[in-house]
This record gives C-alpha cells, sequence and structure tokens, in this order.
C-alpha cells in the first residue's frame, strides 16, 4: 500500500534517523573490527576488507577491466619489459611478498591505474608519452604507492556508505532512477583519489624509486609531459585550454609540480649515486608501438573516420574535429554543435526504423519518420524534441545498417549559428559508406619511429616529419619532452610519427 502523501515526511524523517544509527553502527563497528596499522604508512586506517579479500577483489575486476579497456597489448616483449621494472619497484616495498600484476592496455588513453590486491595498468598511450625507463618507472612506483597504502581498500569503504546513501535515496522517494542517478554520480566522484592520497603515493613512489636505483627526478619529468599533452588534446579537440579528458591522467590524478617536488623533498635523502635514467633502452622498446588509434578501434584521419575491420569509412563537415572513443566518436562543431556516431546496440535483425522507433527511443515521440538509402545501405531517420537548460532543442538520428551491424549517427543543434540540423546530420550520414576490403587493408595506424638527431636538426626541421594531420610542431615537443623554446640536441634520439605503411 502507497502512504498517502501527507504521511510521507513523517516516515522520511524516520527513515533518516534509522540510516544515520546504521551508518553510525557501521562506522563503530569498522572501527573496532576493521582497524589495521597501514604497512607503507604507520598510520591506522579503517577498512571493511582484509588484504585477502583485496586480492579477491582485484582478480575478479581484473577479468572485467582488461577486455573493457582494450585488451592487453599483443607484444609479450613489451608487457615482460613493464613486468620487469614493476616486479623490481614491488620488492623495494613494504609488500614485497605480494604478487604485483602489469597490464599494458592496448588503448590510445593516457593513463595509469591500479586495483586492489596489486593489479596495476598503464595504457598504450602513456607508454608512447614517456621518455625513459626511469619515467615509466615512476608511473608504476606512484600506482604501487597506492596499493600499499590502502588507498583502493579506503576507496571501497566509502564506496559502501556511498551505495547505502544511493539506496537509502530510492527508499525515500520511491524511485528506483533516482537511486540509480546518485550511485552513478558518486562512482563517478570516487574514481579519482583525493589530493592527499595523491601526495602519499608519490611520496611512496619516490622511495620505491631509489631504493630501485631509478632518478626520482623522473616523476616530476613526466608530470610536466603530462600537463603538456593534456593542453595539446584540448587544443586538438575545440576545448577550453583548462579543459582536460576525464579519462586523462591529470583528471584521474590531480597532482600538481610543487607538490610532487615536495613529496620528493619528503621521502628523505638516499637517492642513487648514478640514477638509472635508461633513455635511450626505452625508446628501443618502443620503436613500432602504435600511435593514436589502433585497428580495432578504427583511425581518425583529419576530417575522416575509417575503420578497416568493419570497412567503412564517412566524413564530418568542414569546422568540425573528431576524438575517439571506444564507445564513440565524437565530433565537435561550430556554436557547440556535436554529432555522435556508435555501433547500435540490441538492434538484433532489425531494419532501421523499426531499431529507432522500437528499441532506440521506444516509447518516445518521434518526429519526421523516414526510410533512407545510404549509399546502396538500408537506412532510416527520425527527430525528436529534448528540452534542455537552453530549451526546447531538436535532436536528429540516422541508423544505418551494414551487414549484421547497425550503426547510429546523432546530432544536437548547439545554437542558431548552427547550420540546420537536419541537414547537417543527412550530409555527414550520406557520407558513410562501406569499402573494399584492399581498400581497407589500406588503412594503417601510425606507429613511433626512432631518429638520431643530426647537426642543424631542429623542431622546425623535424616536425614536418610527422604525419599527424595538425600541430605538427605542438606533437613533436610533447612527445618528446620538450619545453617551450627547447631543441633536441645533436646525437640524441627522438621519437617521430609515422604512417605504418611506411616502415623505412
Amino acid at each position: 500500500m502507497t502512504p498517502a502523501p501527507q504521511d510521507r515526511p513523517h516516515r522520511q524523517r524516520h527513515a533518516l534517523r534509522a540510516l544515520a544509527l546504521f551508518v553510525l553502527l557501521g562506522l563503530g563497528l569498522g572501527a573496532l573490527g576493521g582497524c589495521t596499522t597501514n604497512p607503507a604508512t604507520g598510520e591506522r586506517m579503517v577498512s571493511f576488507i582484509s588484504p585477502e579479500e583485496e586480492s579477491r577483489i582485484g582478480a575478479r575486476e581484473h577479468r572485467k577491466i582488461v577486455p573493457a579497456m582494450g585488451g592487453p597489448i599483443e607484444n609479450d616483449r613489451l608487457q615482460a619489459y613493464v613486468g620487469s621494472i614493476g616486479a623490481l619497484l614491488g620488492r623495494t616495498s613494504e609488500l614485497p611478498n605480494l604478487r604485483f600484476t602489469f597490464t599494458v592496455l592496448d588503448t590510445d588513453m593516457v593513463n595509469a591505474f591500479a586495483l586492489p590486491g596489486g593489479y596495476i595498468y598503464i595504457t598504450r598511450g602513456l607508454m608512447a608519452l614517456a621518455n625513459s625507463e626511469a619515467e615509466i618507472a615512476g608511473v608504476l612506483a606512484h600506482e604501487i604507492g597506492h596499493v600499499t597504502a590502502r588507498h583502493a581498500a579506503q576507496r571501497h569503504t566509502r564506496s559502501v556508505f556511498a551505495g547505502i546513501g544511493a539506496t537509502a535515496l530510492g527508499i525515500l522517494t520511491g524511485s528506483g532512477d533516482l537511486a540509480q542517478a546518485a550511485a552513478g554520480g558518486l562512482g563517478a566522484y570516487l574514481k579519482g583519489y583525493s589530493r592527499e592520497q595523491e601526495f602519499e603515493a608519490d611520496t611512496l613512489g619516490i622511495r620505491y624509486l631509489k631504493r630501485a636505483g631509478f632518478d626520482p627526478g623522473a616523476m616530476a619529468r613526466f608530470l610536466a609531459s603530462l600537463r603538456a599533452h593534456s593542453q595539446l588534446s584540448a587544443q586538438l579537440a575545440g576545448l577550453p585550454p583548462g579543459k582536460v579528458d576525464e579519462s586523462d591522467f591529470t583528471s584521474t590524478h590531480p597532482r600538481t609540480l610543487d607538490r610532487v617536488q615536495r613529496a620528493a623533498q619528503e621521502a628523505g635523502n638516499g637517492a642513487p649515486r648514478d640514477p638509472i635514467v635508461g633513455r635511450q633502452v626505452y625508446l628501443e622498446k618502443i620503436r613500432g608501438l602504435i600511435y593514436g588509434d589502433s585497428p580495432d578501434q578504427g583511425f581518425v584521419r583529419g576530417r575522416d573516420f575509417l575503420h578497416r575491420s568493419m570497412r567503412f569509412r564517412f566524413r564530418v563537415p568542414p569546422g568540425f574535429t573528431m576524438i575517439n572513443r571506444p564507445s564513440q566518436v565524437i565530433a565537435r562543431g561550430p556554436g557547440d554543435a556535436i554529432i555522435l556516431f556508435s555501433a547500435a546496440t540490441r538492434a538484433g535483425r532489425r531494419l532501421p526504423l523499426d531499431y529507432l522507433v522500437n528499441v532506440w527511443a521506444r516509447g518516445v515521440r518521434l518526429e519526421e519518420r523516414e526510410r533512407l538509402s545510404i549509399n546502396g545501405l538500408p537506412a532510416a531517420r527520425a527527430t525528436v524534441r529534448v528540452r534542455t537548460r537552453r530549451g526546447s532543442l531538436l535532436l536528429s538520428t540516422v541508423a544505418i545498417r551494414k551487414g549484421r551491424h547497425m550503426f547510429q549517427f546523432m546530432f544536437l543543434e548547439g545554437d542558431e549559428k548552427a547550420r540546420p540540423v537536419a541537414a547537417l546530420t543527412r550530409e555527414t550520414a550520406q557520407n558513410f559508406r562501406a569499402v573494399p576490403a584492399g581498400e581497407a587493408a589500406g588503412w594503417q595506424p601510425y606507429r613511433i619511429r626512432i631518429r638520431r638527431v643530426e647537426p642543424g636538426d631542429s623542431v622546425r626541421s623535424l616536425a614536418p616529419l610527422m604525419a599527424v594531420d595538425r600541430l605538427k610542431a605542438e606533437h613533436f615537443r610533447v612527445i618528446n619532452g620538450l619545453a617551450p623554446g627547447a631543441e633536441p640536441k645533436p646525437g640524441s634520439t627522438v621519437k617521430i610519427i609515422i604512417d605504418g605503411r611506411f616502415t623505412s
């Protein structure tokens, strides 16, 4: 029986008191039964999970995360190389007997993270940005610091209460949707560590770097490269200078150069007399590494998106820039216009219009519905009104079936300066076409080439060798860790991005 509206506030107050009492009791029980001494920091901490449970959680999540993040790179030599550096650092930590697992993920995202139980990940994109063995060691040591400090366990404890709060919200409002929304928002908030935890991981990481004989200054050098990469990524995506991708390392690891330097001071003396930098050996290890999009994820080439394995391509209008993500392609254009492209889910064997009406927009009124044929492929188009803070906007979508796959474009009009929504979407969708196997086979990813710097070489002379579409000089500086105004030294080696079709 549903309570009358006038009874709800009274019942809600009682429910809130009961929830508060439950949380307080839970905290008290945790303080009595789950309080342990952190082996790395020496501090007392509350955790509801034991080290054994951490290992079980890590093993379970590892099986989910690896395929969701593109899988491991298909390079056993590079995987073993990273694993050997990580194992050395792990043996210098306060948990030398913990069996750490190190995985290089096949994604161009620049990030690194750790799971409970010693599961540590770095991405192919991060390895392409690093310039020495010591820099990679610094990233791994930082993540090992998160594990030894048991930050993941602390975060799990907080997420328990976040889940309780979200569940209570659903009970009090009678809305499961609200509970899910709250849990999702809290989950996004909790995905990153606090600044204090990042400082602690830096302090521990520098401790491990020194013990293993690596140059502790590499951590600060790589942080500078990360900042430069974030600024370049924002510029390429047409975003404000301070805006960063939420999947970027600088977003999930809130750190500043002064805090990293202070962490080095607090880590104490004991820096090795002849620290390991390992620039040349590292560059040789990543020679030929894929840079940017992988063949399985499709390529962005200027205004074109090419997918080799699914054998299709399309082009966005002038003034749009594309970002390729595992779940969708995002194109940003004038007037805050956005085009989204993705593989449709739950389409089955449906025809495009049937999919739009009965799956994608089930229960929603669609306007301007029509069947289309786009370059010989069955397609359909429809529009729907969307209410936003800016008022009522028109969302237009086009679904296209190619073989057993359904693909979908969506366009949301930004402002009056943007071109008419229907025409712009149709122009993009009309460019979608299947390609023969021979043409698709010629699409190759960018790769890293290592080149010796000769006398007379400069950023100005080397940047044109970069195969990227835009901002060649900026790309060259960022991937080689060169500060503004700095020049490569003759006799040193640098990274050049080449078209994968040409390997000389």
